[in-house]
């Protein structure tokens, strides 16, 4: 089953909690804090390869979640970073955030990105430890991962790719010229999604060839197949025209190749300028001699050439091929040096600031800063809650309240935490 687009969560592995430790030691009196910090949660990572051709996998499992980090020990022991989730995804698979907005496109082989991001480990009350807090009894709790939507989207690479109106023969045109083996019949849209093939035309020159489902008028807007074909044809870098000269289903032919330029320029304008040949097919059915005259005659100027050809004979197969081969040799950029693939972080999810607004009675505060440090907050003791107390008033919360007309009393709440507001000592 050919799968070209999916949408999934993926959330970063939760960070690892400090812990509150202290040393026990024979004849050392005052050992002190030991508590150890905890480890970073998981990444969760896309790698660009060959073993996938479709996003199958990731259509069952639509939420991926990497691991969390181990919690620190006491002696001083660090929680264990955990490993990061890594999926394997096609060559030629493009990000998006919910709106559709681009992220990354995964264009070469062994591209790794880091689409979200893990949760930092707690710290451990070793960390906390001052010349006036010497035996700190809190830590901090670990960190929640990053998590995000995204729409993950196929655009095959394919060296040439065939464009055509149902029925103009591109299938036959592929089981002609490769091994690959695509379902033929004699009705529209017999190709539901697109087939590649491997063109060999001898030991040393090869290429990629993708049959790409039928066009019709108004596949720009989305109408037939619409864009789950456009999609494809974007990263081509030949297109070769099949045009059906016999006009079997009662088309014209010269009115079929500017039809599907038109589609091509309304759906992307850069496409329709794109390097590509005519394959005038079906050569061996009544009437497509004459009308490949005139064809010829209209358009000898257009394109790269127009080659006659029968699909289902394999007459002026071979012509074709060699110019699609030229023509491809021609567009591809100068070799460079082999880089080792670095790893690629995701621009971070838009942090959200400070705000804000009174609630049914109830100051609901929001802020991924404050937040944060609420998650995080060890309020087991007072010497934690004294700490937060700390960490909110750095962070402008008391202001913020203040300037939104809170009393003494009222109640505060932060993510999933509820506090009753009381000055700051000092503060009127």
């Amino acid at each position: 089953m050919f799968v070209d687009r999916v949408k999934v969560y993926v959330k970063g592995g939760r960070g690892g909690n400090g812990v509150v430790s202290f040393r026990r030691e024979k004849y050392i009196p005052y050992g002190g804090p030991d508590g150890g910090n905890g480890g970073n949660g998981g990444d969760v990572i896309l790698v660009a390869g060959l073993s996938r051709s479709t996003l199958l996998d990731l259509s069952y499992r639509p939420h991926l979640y990497a691991p969390a980090g181990r919690h620190g020990e006491g002696k001083s022991k660090h929680g264990k970073n955990a490993s990061p989730l890594s999926l394997d995804v096609p060559v030629g698979t493009v990000i998006k955030d919910e709106e559709g907005n681009l992220l990354f496109d995964l264009s070469r082989q062994g591209q790794r990105v880091v689409v979200a991001r893990g949760g930092s480990g707690g710290r451990g009350n070793t960390v906390f430890a001052t010349s006036r807090r010497r035996a700190p009894g809190f830590a901090e709790k670990g960190e929640e991962g990053e998590g995000r939507t995204l729409i993950l989207e196929l655009k095959l690479l394919a060296d040439a790719g065939m464009v055509g109106f149902p029925n103009a023969g591109k299938s036959t045109l592929l089981s002609r010229i490769s091994a690959a083996k695509p379902k033929i019949a004699d009705y529209p849209f017999t190709t539901l999604v697109p087939q590649l093939g491997v063109v060999r035309l001898d030991r040393e020159r090869s290429f990629v060839v993708a049959d790409l489902p039928g066009i019709v008028e108004g596949a720009h807007r989305g109408a037939g197949l619409g864009h789950q074909f456009l999609r494809h044809i974007e990263r081509t870098m030949v297109l070769i025209y099949v045009i059906d000269m016999a006009a079997t289903e009662g088309r014209d032919p010269f009115a079929d190749y500017y039809a599907l330029r038109k589609e091509l320029f309304l759906y992307q304008t850069e496409l329709a300028a794109r390097p590509a040949l005519i394959a005038a097919n079906k050569l061996d059915l009544p009437g497509a001699a004459d009308n490949l005259a005139h064809f010829s005659r209209e358009l000898q100027h257009e394109a790269a050439g127009i080659y006659p050809l029968s699909a289902v004979t394999g007459e002026g197969v071979k012509p074709l091929l060699e110019a699609v081969y030229r023509l491809w040799q021609e567009q591809l950029p100068p070799p460079s040096a082999e880089t080792e693939e670095e790893l690629i972080y995701l621009p971070p999810v838009p942090r959200r600031e400070l705000t804000v607004r009174p609630e049914e009675g109830v100051f609901v505060v929001t802020g991924d800063d404050v937040e944060r440090a609420v998650r995080r907050a060890d309020l087991r003791g007072t010497e934690g809650q004294h700490y937060l107390q700390k960490m909110l008033d750095e962070l402008g919360v008391e202001q913020a309240l203040l300037q939104s007309g809170i009393s003494e009393g009222d109640t505060v709440r932060i993510g999933d935490m509820e506090f009753i507001f009381y000055l700051t000592e000092g503060r009127e």
